[in-house]
Order: structure tokens, then sequence, then C-alpha cells
């Protein structure tokens, strides 16, 4: 029986490159020159150092526009607020990855109502869809790509 997977993954390895990308360009760029401007990756968090919110602003589109050429969705990113303290200010960006239950619960309702003779199964931190036919599988696929959904989807692990 065909089935596939629903799974919102990032590639670490490509965010820990563009971050020092990112790091490089700031060390580079003249506006920045003295300025102590700095990124740091732990985990799922990347910190921002500057002197001001108009260079984490800065350095925010950088990091963007790195992780984007990378291949890496920037809907994944969840950008906390800028801490500012005299001379320096800081900001967090946590890289969200797993479909939450909430969200679970909101893609298994988008494939019922699609009213398509597949079935959607919750497991963990993915979504697993069977059906009889290729193509209906698919079209749950196309559906998904067309909905709005404010976390990056990708489908792995289709089998026939």
């Amino acid at each position: 029986m065909p089935s596939f997977d629903i799974v919102s993954e990032i590639d670490h390895h490509e965010v820990s490159n563009a971050v020092d990308q990112a790091n490089r360009e700031v060390t580079n760029r003249f506006d920045f020159k003295g300025s102590g401007a700095r990124y740091e990756l732990a985990e799922d968090k990347i910190t921002l150092h500057a002197q001001n919110d108009f260079q984490l602003k800065q350095m925010l589109d950088i990091l963007q526009m790195r992780l984007a050429k990378r291949g890496v969705d920037v809907d994944c990113l969840d950008t906390g607020e800028p801490q500012t303290s005299g001379q320096a200010a800081h900001q967090e960006i946590t890289l969200r990855q797993g479909i939450d239950r909430d969200l679970a619960k909101q893609i298994t309702k988008r494939i019922k109502e699609t009213k398509l003779k597949v079935q959607a199964a919750v497991q963990g931190d993915q979504v697993r869809v069977t059906g009889k036919k290729r193509d209906d599988l698919q079209q749950v696929m196309q559906m998904l790509r067309e909905a709005k959904l404010d976390l990056p989807l990708q489908f792995t692990n289709f089998r026939d």
C-alpha cells in the first residue's frame, strides 16, 4: 500500500555553513568594522550580537539571505525580540523543526476534508499518509503545498 511521511526538518550542516558565511560577511563589511557584531550557533538557536537594533536588523537580513541561498526555508525561523542593554544588543532566533500536535491535527483535518481515500496518522513529530492509489497521495501532496501553513513541510519516505 503506497505511503509517504510529512515532516518538517532542517539541514543543520547547511545552517552552520550559512551562519559561518554570515559571520564572515559581517566581519568584512565596512559598517560593522570594530563593532564586535557576530552570530553564535548553539543546537537549535542562533544568537545575534551587535551594538544596536539597527545592526541587528541588518544582521537578520544577512542571515536570512545566506540561509535562503543554502536551501534552508526561512519560515522555520522563530525570531525573538531584540534585547538592548547599554552598548550591546542581542537577539535569539530559534530554528523550528518537527510537526507539533496542533499542526499535525490541522494537517490530518485538511486531508480528511479532501474526501480522498487516504488515511493520515500522527506518528511523533511527523504524519504518515497511506492510500491505495498513488494519484490520491500526489493530490494530498499538492494540496499541502498550496496550503499556507506556518511551517515548511517536506515529503519523505514515499513507498509504492
